[in-house]
């Protein structure tokens, strides 16, 4: 593994609080994070009874601010991601009283943490700044490996699909997505959520062969609901279903109207937005340069 202290020009040393540090105001921060999912238990801290704390990327990266900040933190992210599914924006607050300057902040927690998770910035946000209820939009990608050929080296940021997959058929269901519905046929049947409702603005599907790739964004999502969109559609470009299968599901509302949860690995979150940010778009790595997670 690569000796990751000698990354950074810079990398801070914790040191004990002493009186004038622990009368420094306390700030919020936005931190922006990227990792690979393969080897995460999710995104939230778990604990089972009895059982040492799973490896989760909440938990990781909180460890690593600790060490570096001497202060007890709580981090926050936008997005539960489960076992599995991997991040390119993942966005996360956390309080703390430091001299320390955000983007020493990205540098210094970074050499405290694995090679599967980096944190991409650090910001000082506005003291009400929350994670998960100012979020305006996210982006969700799905990745398919569609051929017969096995994705050997990239298995873990892909689901393989043999059949070929008719991709006007699945846009044309995609599109029937997009707009304000109820997509509870598009979540586990116990998903102890108040309302289904969610609003959809962008739902398509594009080649990148051999991968076929599904983009949703919206202004939230369900307990597994960009992976049952993806096994939905993947079923219309099997032809298992008809694109009219998606009226039919959100006007049911019924979870057997609607195809199988795809696994975790070929999900990525790729972006967050909030009020005021500039075009996420602009800012992600280029589809086809895309040979990891």
């Amino acid at each position: 593994m690569q000796d990751q202290t000698t990354q950074y020009d810079v990398v801070e040393q914790p040191q004990p609080l002493s009186r004038s540090d622990r009368q420094l105001p306390v700030r919020r921060y936005r931190m922006t994070i990227a990792y690979d999912g393969a080897l995460f238990h999710g995104w939230q801290k778990q604990h089972p009874p009895g059982r040492e704390p799973l490896r989760t990327v909440q938990g990781t990266v909180e460890a690593a601010l600790v060490d570096l900040l001497q202060q007890r933190i709580h981090l926050v992210g936008a997005s539960r991601t489960d076992a599995g599914v991997h991040a390119q924006g993942q966005v996360a607050q956390f309080d703390a009283a430091t001299r320390i300057p955000p983007d020493r902040i990205t540098m210094a927690v970074n050499a405290r943490l694995p090679d599967d998770v980096e944190v991409l910035s650090t910001q000082e946000a506005a003291p009400n700044f929350r994670a998960i209820n100012d979020v305006e939009s996210k982006q969700y990608r799905y990745r398919i490996w569609n051929t017969v050929r096995r994705p050997l080296w990239i298995r873990h940021c892909v689901w393989h699909c043999w059949t070929r997959l008719d991709i006007d058929r699945m846009n044309e269901a995609a599109a029937r997505l997009i707009g304000t519905h109820d997509f509870a046929a598009f979540t586990t049947v116990h998903h102890n959520r108040t309302s289904t409702v969610r609003t959809i603005h962008q739902c398509y599907v594009t080649a990148h062969a051999p991968e076929v790739h599904i983009v949703v964004q919206g202004d939230g999502f369900l307990y597994n609901m960009v992976r049952i969109i993806a096994g939905t559609l993947v079923e219309v470009g099997r032809g298992r279903f008809e694109p009219s299968q998606i009226d039919h599901a959100i006007a049911t509302g019924d979870r057997r109207d609607t195809g199988p949860t795809l696994p975790p690995q070929g999900l990525i979150l790729e972006w967050i937005r909030y009020p005021g940010d500039p075009d996420p778009v602009a800012l992600l790595q280029p589809v086809a340069t895309l040979d990891r997670c």
